[in-house]
């Protein structure tokens, strides 16, 4: 295969010899000159002077007096002409991001030397001068009149009138504009070309020698030209130091296909125009490769990372022991990047990336954008203080925790309080959090607090050897772009040009990130490439793999946005969609003209913003190729998730565990509670991880408060309450539970109460900082207390006997080693008494009402075993033993409490019979114990096995779920 290139250099040398050192070689951009010296210097068995390479922007910049403008500097200078031009009182920081249109906008207007004059008039004398048509070809007549029966002046609206009243004011912005900037001596790109060709036009018609540096320039691989270009190349044509070398196919610009008549085909259509007016100086013969031997296959992928894992695939296609410069990986999704550099094969040892390293996808982007995080949204200038999730980001950052040794105490201690809203104090645990945990008013002081920030983590790489780790490297490149990027914000800042919002710097900053890249380092004409389609203009590679090859992704989606409408743009000859389509569709079929082994992936998921469609470039190739093009479809291989199976045996190891942790004789505090039983019932396994092995689950955070941090904030909210009413006397009358209901103030104070003791653990005298979701869940538990004091209020009078209580009772188990006592028992929420009844009262915010058929049904594992009935009974067994009164089981569903016919009456029975309330336990209290004894007996006998549970459904919101199902 003979590359473009290659061609180029073997006609150039042969044309002009070993001495082109008077010859100006011009790229449209840097990456083919890498290419073109290794060809050119091929040509020759002798050293030769060297051309010089520049790209087209390089050369314009090289020939104008002004300087490139920074483009936020650019912006700026925009937004000053625009308040002088239309007195508006509109902010920078409602301009800035259109300002970057209008700028684009201008940009355009320049490069294709638009009559900004005319473009720019009122409307309606620009209809009125369209009587004369001499500057418009027949296309751009149509185009305008078409705007102006669509847009129709005398039909007029408010969003036509601030159009109209903006489109009137253009004219004037733009030229003071571009007289601002050339007093300050810079320039956007557009007007640096267009005052370039002004200038040189003017010397060449007054006589002046057209750029006496180099003797000819050669311009090599160019396709779409703007007019600026087109006056340009003319104009070096005209004086005789004009060289073309255009790279086409006659696939696309002149070769009839089959039983069609001959068309313009959109990948050759601005190679077409560019042959006519500048003559190319390769023949036409070396531009067939498109229809030469090719071995093509199309890939449908079902997701974008997949199409990364093809890679090693592909690689064993190609021979990687020879030329791996002639092999080519193209993203049309640049974000593909991080993956294809993690599926490269090992064999595969030089790789040149041109795509530069997205700094976005760095601990630097993660860490800028947690601190910026941090003192904007994450700061409450009210309260002055810090939100929880901010602070989390920040110190759970690698480089927090490297940096700072209190960082990782901290965070836990953050998240067992539950400080949701902490103070800038609490945080400042040592030398490095104080800096973090400052303040920072303005957006001069938030960019030195990040520079300060930055240059902090600077000292983790610092004594690191360049050459050490690759990693480091990228790291400590990304850190240095990181802070030229936040240091020229603060220039800008410091001179006065910038002077924005808080809450827009951040957008700014985000966008100058997120478009950021890191170049890599290397020799980038050896190994396989790795580049973007943009990267791919004027190379040719023998190996050709292109991702992402969707629409959308190549042409790009992105919509047109502009000030200029479209049929005015179309009018003036300026670039409109049509242009960058067919812009994409020649660096498709460029790309695979001379490749012999072409593989196109495409995504067919249809999430997001992709459509999950092949490009139209590849169903127009699949049309019109010459070539067998094959199909295949990569599979991700699935099976369903399997769960490990464990079981426990209880060895003499487990079972001595066992008995020292629960033998009543060494641990008299220790108790198998109602959750430990249920525990078992439900999985024993899962009894064995919690109640022997002792893990617990992650601490998490409840910001959100879940159900059972919900019951417990409930529980202590009516203690508080009972615990008032109950100062001076045990027996609680209506007239209390009356008089409190109508005190909501007093009710929202145990709510509070409860919430900075079981969740805030903050002091009495601070006030809980509660967010949307937390005050939201307060005012539900104060509409509950009401209930719950109504409930009672049919009941009164009764007697308080005891709130929140622990009871126990010990149990002997024969075991293989002889008796074990061990004790049952908890904490019951509530005891009251009324005409001879203890009523054991458990509080339940969730679940539903459950009516068991008998005792036996508590203790048999299934998926709606009554596990608040069995809580209640073993209370109910326990009680029965330390007291003289009847004992009556209760469970009082405060969500469901607002019914008059609600009783929190447990009842039992079969199906469609007669339930029978449990007024006096003692009618169940042998059959329930026998029960307990035979359950106690299972779990100390060593025969039994600690195994899962059969109910899946059980698993899904287990703690230990991850350990068996991985």
């Amino acid at each position: 295969m003979q590359t473009f290139l290659q061609l180029v250099a073997h006609d150039l040398y042969h044309k002009i010899g070993n001495d082109l050192s008077r010859t100006a070689i011009v790229f449209p951009n840097k990456r083919a000159s890498l290419f073109f010296n290794e060809y050119l210097a091929a040509e020759a068995d002798r050293p030769i002077w060297s051309p010089s390479y520049v790209s087209i922007s390089e050369l314009f910049g090289q020939l104008s007096p002004l300087k490139l403008g920074d483009p936020i500097r650019l912006v700026c200078e925009l937004y000053n002409i625009f308040v002088q031009e239309t007195h508006s009182d509109e902010t920078l920081d409602d301009f800035y991001f259109w300002g970057e249109l209008l700028i684009s906008d201008f940009d355009d207007v320049d490069k294709n030397l638009v009559d900004a004059d005319r473009l720019f008039t009122n409307l309606q004398d620009l209809k009125n001068l369209m009587d004369d048509y001499s500057f418009l070809d027949h296309e751009q007549e149509e185009a305008i009149r078409q705007f102006f029966q669509n847009f129709s002046i005398e039909k007029r609206t408010l969003l036509k009138e601030r159009f109209i009243s903006l489109w009137d004011k253009l004219n004037d912005i733009y030229h003071h504009y571009r007289d601002s900037l050339t007093q300050l001596g810079i320039a956007y790109e557009g007007m640096m070309y267009r005052n370039v060709l002004e200038q040189l036009t003017a010397d060449f018609n007054a006589g002046i020698p057209l750029l006496p540096r180099y003797d000819r320039y050669v311009f090599v691989g160019f396709n779409v030209l703007n007019k600026v270009e087109k006056a340009f190349f003319s104009l070096l044509q005209e004086a005789g130091k004009a060289l073309f070398y255009w790279d086409y196919d006659i696939f696309y610009t002149r070769l009839p296909h089959e039983q069609q008549p001959p068309y313009t085909h959109e990948a050759g259509e601005f190679i077409l125009q560019n042959l006519k007016i500048f003559p190319n100086q390769l023949p036409e013969s070396v531009f067939d490769t498109l229809r030469s031997n090719k071995k093509i296959q199309y890939i449908s992928s079902p997701t974008e990372n997949a199409q990364a894992r093809f890679i090693p695939q592909w690689g064993q296609s190609i021979d990687t022991t020879k030329n791996l410069k002639e092999n080519a990986i193209v993203l049309c999704n640049e974000a593909l990047l991080l993956p294809v550099l993690h599926s490269l094969p090992a064999d595969i040892k030089d790789v040149n990336v041109t795509m530069g390293f997205p700094l976005a996808q760095t601990p630097v982007y993660n860490f800028i954008n947690a601190l910026v995080e941090l003192q904007t949204s994450g700061y409450r200038t009210d309260t002055g203080r810090y939100t929880y999730e901010a602070v989390l980001n920040v110190l759970k950052h690698p480089y927090t925790r490297q940096l700072s040794p209190s960082a990782p105490a901290l965070e836990l201690s953050l998240t067992r309080n539950n400080r949701f809203y902490p103070l800038p104090s609490e945080l400042k645990q040592d030398a490095f959090l104080e800096k973090v945990f400052t303040p920072q008013n303005g957006i001069q002081a938030l960019c030195t607090y990040l520079i300060d920030m930055i240059q902090e983590v600077a000292v983790l790489y610092r004594h690191e050897d360049d050459s050490s780790d690759l990693y480091n490297q990228l790291y400590r490149e990304s850190l240095f772009k990181g802070y030229t990027l936040i240091n020229r914000l603060l220039s800008l800042i410091e001179d006065g040009v910038l002077t924005l919002r808080l809450d827009t710097l951040k957008r700014l900053l985000n966008r100058l990130l997120v478009s950021a890249n890191i170049p890599f380092h290397g020799e980038p004409a050896i190994g396989l490439q790795v580049m973007g389609v943009l990267e791919t203009r004027n190379l040719d590679f023998k190996n050709l793999l292109i991702l992402s090859l969707n629409e959308g992704k190549l042409p790009k989606a992105e919509g047109e946005s502009s000030f200029i409408p479209y049929n005015l743009r179309k009018a003036f000859g300026m670039t409109t969609i049509e242009h960058k389509n067919a812009v994409y569709a020649y660096y498709f079929y460029r790309l695979i003209q001379r490749a012999e082994n072409i593989t196109l992936l495409y995504n067919t998921s249809s999430d997001g913003l992709n459509r999950g469609e092949m490009s139209r470039f590849m169903l127009q190739f699949l049309i019109e190729s010459p070539h067998t093009v094959t199909h295949s479809y990569l599979e991700a291989a699935q099976s369903p998730k399997q769960g490990r199976t464990i079981q426990i045996d209880k060895t003499d190891e487990v079972m001595r565990t066992m008995y020292a942790t629960y033998n009543s004789r060494l641990h008299p505090e220790r108790l198998l509670s109602p959750s430990a039983l249920n525990s078992y019932l439900d999985c024993r396994l899962k009894f064995y991880f919690r109640y022997i092995a002792g893990l617990k689950a992650p601490d998490e955070v409840n910001a959100e408060i879940n159900s059972a941090l919900f019951g417990t904030i409930f529980h202590r909210s009516a203690e508080l309450v009972y615990t008032d009413l109950t100062s001076h006397q045990k027996e609680i009358h209506k007239t209390d539970l009356e008089q409190l209901l109508k005190d909501d103030a007093r009710l929202q104070e145990y709510v509070n109460r409860a919430f900075k003791e079981e969740f805030f653990h903050v002091p009495p005298q601070e006030k809980p900082e509660y967010n949307g979701s937390q005050l939201i869940h307060a005012r539900v538990i104060v509409s509950y207390l009401k209930q719950l004091l109504r409930n009672d209020l049919q009941y009164a009078p009764f007697s308080m006997e005891a709130m929140e209580k622990t009871v126990k009772e010990s149990i002997e188990i024969d075991t293989p080693e002889g008796k074990l006592s061990v004790n049952i028992g908890g904490t019951i929420d509530r005891m009251d008494s009324k005409d001879g009844t203890l009523r054991i009262v458990d509080y339940k915010t969730g679940g539903l009402p459950k009516t068991p058929e008998n005792i036996g049904q508590l203790f048999t594992p299934s998926e709606n075993r009554p596990g608040y009935i069995f809580q209640t009974f073993l209370y109910a067994a326990i009680m029965c033993r330390k007291q003289p009164l009847k004992v009556a089981p209760a469970l009082l569903y405060i969500h469901k409490a607002a019914s008059d016919t609600y009783s929190p009456v447990i009842e039992m029975g079969a199906p469609r019979q007669p339930k029978i309330p449990v007024l006096n336990f003692a009618l169940y209290e042998d059959d329930f114990r026998e029960h307990l004894q035979a359950l106690l007996n299972e779990i100390f006998n060593p025969q039994e096995p600690f195994t899962q549970t059969d109910d899946t459904k059980k698993c899904e919101y287990c703690d230990f779920h991850k350990l068996c199902w991985g």
